[in-house]
């Protein structure tokens, strides 16, 4: 992955910080996404520059308003001459989700459509734009993550888990038309990861505990733990593999 470069939406902690590491230490450049803390994104680049000798930028972006994924591959442009991965990360939490997530009774149009924009929306966009740059050097790799909440109940996550399902089968459709370009579309999907996203939950304790008990690696997935996929997704290990879905979940999907 030497001389290649990934695009990350969401990279500053959670999930999307153990791939920008992940793919740092493979002598990737990286680029990725950031929604308001410039300093920790600024913190991130220095910090892995200097330990792996690549080249890294960080780019405000508002998942919410996706077009705006324009204007930061512009910038892009401006500091890297090649892409080769995209990874659709970022999630949204807080005020943005209120009627999104909770019991089914509760849920509000608003809630569950910003949660498709910032899913469905936000990778289509991402995506697009990728797709014309890694058509330049001749292929490349485009991964979604997801969630197992589209496969197994989990309480409250009907917004999420039914806009997750929705970008599998986006990912399948964007496989469908992008192969012709000699680009791959996969997802990752993470069963419950102990994330600050997952901590904001306001059962977590409930849903860790019974993440625990189903698994028979009885313990709760780690960011890092969907790292070694998606850095298979990408490599030439995966060149036949497209428009599926790996299940990273610790065995909590058949329990």
């Amino acid at each position: 992955m030497q001389g290649k470069t990934l695009f990350v939406s969401g990279g500053t902690r959670g999930i999307g910080k153990a791939i920008v590491y992940a793919f740092a230490a493979k002598g990737c450049n990286v680029a990725f996404t950031y929604a308001s803390n410039a300093d920790i994104a600024n913190e991130i680049v220095m910090d892995i520059e200097r330990k792996f000798g690549i080249k890294s930028r960080a780019y405000l972006l508002n998942i919410l308003e996706p077009d705006t994924y324009k204007d930061v591959y512009k910038l892009f442009d401006e500091d890297f001459d090649r892409l080769d991965y995209f990874i659709s990360n970022a999630i949204i939490s807080g005020r943005a989700v209120v009627g999104g997530f909770g019991p089914f009774m509760r849920l509000k149009p608003k809630g569950l459509n910003n949660i498709y924009i910032a899913t469905v929306d936000a990778f289509v966009v991402g995506a697009q734009e990728a797709a014309k740059r890694m058509e330049k050097v001749n292929g490349g790799s485009i991964i979604s993550m997801s969630s197992t909440g589209n496969l197994v109940y989990t309480p409250n996550y009907a917004g999420h888990g039914t806009n997750k399902a929705a970008v599998e089968a986006m990912v399948r459709y964007a496989a469908a038309e992008l192969g012709a370009m000699k680009i791959r579309v996969n997802a990752v999907s993470g069963g419950p990861i102990d994330t600050d996203a997952l901590k904001a939950f306001p059962n977590y304790e409930e849903v860790k505990a019974e993440v625990v008990r189903r698994s028979p690696l009885s313990r709760m997935g780690e960011a890092t733990d969907l790292t070694g996929a998606c850095l298979f997704l990408c490599s030439d290990a995966s060149s036949w593999l497209t428009g599926q879905t790996i299940v990273i979940d610790g065995g909590t999907s058949f329990q």
